[in-house]
């Protein structure tokens, strides 16, 4: 299986009192690495249409350890699966250290589904986001 990778800097802010990584900061980083792949790599591939809709219809975490605040950008990898008519899903795992041996501090998913922002309701997949989901998705 295809993973997308992305590497996602900590901010300060990211931090709680116990010098951890905030949970709910840890939902906004695969967010981040959720739009590294959704908008940036799509545009760059020539698929659009992720940039003009697509929502999280479901969240799924499970918090595995407690992330240290550190300097260095954590490692997101992500696959989608389970595509469909109007919706996707998105598996992620959040590494902290930089290598792939590093053990999962959350792993997450998301559902995602494409949304017509203009008409306020849920649209079809087209050919071009389907083969690009394609390319991220389970082998």
């Amino acid at each position: 299986m295809a993973r997308y990778v992305a590497r996602v800097p900590l901010r300060w802010t990211d931090q709680d009192s116990f010098h951890h990584v905030n949970h709910a900061r840890a939902v906004t980083l695969l967010e981040e690495a959720r739009i590294g792949l959704l908008f940036d790599e799509a545009s760059a591939a020539g698929v659009t249409g992720f940039a003009a809709g697509v929502v999280v219809a479901g969240l799924e975490v499970d918090y595995r350890r407690q992330i240290p605040y550190r300097s260095h950008a954590l490692r997101v990898c992500m696959w989608v699966h389970q595509v469909r008519a109007a919706s996707f899903l998105i598996d992620y795992e959040l590494h902290d250290g930089p290598d792939e041996s590093d053990a999962v501090a959350v792993g997450a998913r998301t559902r995602m589904a494409l949304f017509d922002l203009a008409a306020q309701r849920p649209r079809r997949i087209t050919a071009e986001e389907r083969a690009f989901l394609d390319r991220w998705g389970e082998a």
